[in-house]
């Protein structure tokens, strides 16, 4: 199973060092994965901008959007953008999409949030077409650059069984998230994504999930106040809800979430930090260091 990390995605003071710093040091120790998420209406940085710098200063490591929120986007401007992506990476770029979840973020854009899955399918449709070469419309020259994977892959960030009903007919696999990684919840939510493939007739998917952790003595409040402050958008209560639902706190936690992963068949755990502190890498590797998930540095 490979392991991969996002970015302190959603952490204010995400500046330029934090940035490279986080990037090479994923390389080097030899993991599989650098994600970024999106958000419009809040404090974190731009998606592909964040990505094509951690591009620019690795060669090995995959880069994946975890996730796109596609509607709230022109699909040929993320088409030539994803496209752009690729070309920079050298071919490691996986695309992740999603509806999202905050109607705010659609608000900023001034798009429109209704209809938002049966416009998803039609958009990933389009940008496969547009990177096979023909023009978007009628009367214009085709969208470059080509990308160097023909296509890009594109995981899915489907949660519930109608949205992964209709993943399974056009996503590579899906990109997941828990708050509380246990192996009845994966399990499930394995057995939904593969259920929801079979019956499209499709290949195996590739399946990835991610959570939320926090290490240290004061790992828990720090993993529910990092919850809680970013999901206090949908208010006070079901915040706080939220945040107690998140159990990935301590290294014994977050060994028992991975390993439980493994067992399940998953195919890559992405690692989501509640800090920005590189240090937390060497906690994570002198954990994995012990375990049969044991990772060697690049």
């Amino acid at each position: 199973m490979k392991i991969g990390w996002s970015l302190p995605t959603m952490l204010g003071d995400l500046d330029r060092d934090t940035v490279l710093t986080w990037s090479r040091e994923i390389e080097r120790r030899g993991y599989d994965t650098i994600g970024f998420g999106e958000r419009i209406a809040y404090r974190n940085l731009e998606l592909f901008t964040v990505l094509s710098a951690a591009a620019a200063v690795t060669e090995r490591v995959r880069i994946m959007s975890t996730i796109v929120v596609l509607p709230m986007h022109s699909e040929v401007w993320v088409a030539k953008q994803s496209a752009t992506l690729d070309v920079v990476s050298g071919g490691r770029y996986t695309l992740g999409v999603g509806v999202g979840g905050r109607e705010e973020d659609y608000r900023a854009l001034g798009r429109d949030a209704s209809r938002r899955l049966i416009r998803l399918d039609a958009q990933v449709a389009t940008m496969r077409r547009v990177w096979a070469g023909p023009p978007p419309v009628e009367g214009v020259d085709p969208v470059g650059p080509m990308p160097v994977q023909t296509p890009i892959p594109i995981l899915s960030g489907a949660l519930g069984p109608k949205a992964t009903a209709r993943a399974a007919a056009w996503a590579d696999g899906i990109a997941g998230f828990e708050m509380d990684p246990t192996v009845e919840a994966l399990t499930a939510s394995a057995t939904r994504v593969r259920d929801a493939w079979a019956q499209a007739g499709r290949d195996e998917p590739y399946l990835m999930t991610s959570f939320w952790f926090a290490l240290g003595d004061d790992a828990e409040a720090a993993l529910r106040a990092y919850a809680r402050s970013y999901l206090a958008v949908f208010g006070d209560e079901l915040a706080d809800a939220l945040a107690a639902a998140c159990t990935v706190a301590g290294e014994r936690r977050l060994l028992e979430a991975i390993e439980a992963a493994a067992a399940c068949g998953y195919d890559e755990v992405q690692l989501v930090p509640t800090t920005a502190d590189p240090a937390v890498l060497d906690r994570v590797d002198a954990l994995l260091a012990g375990s049969a998930l044991a990772r060697r540095q690049a």
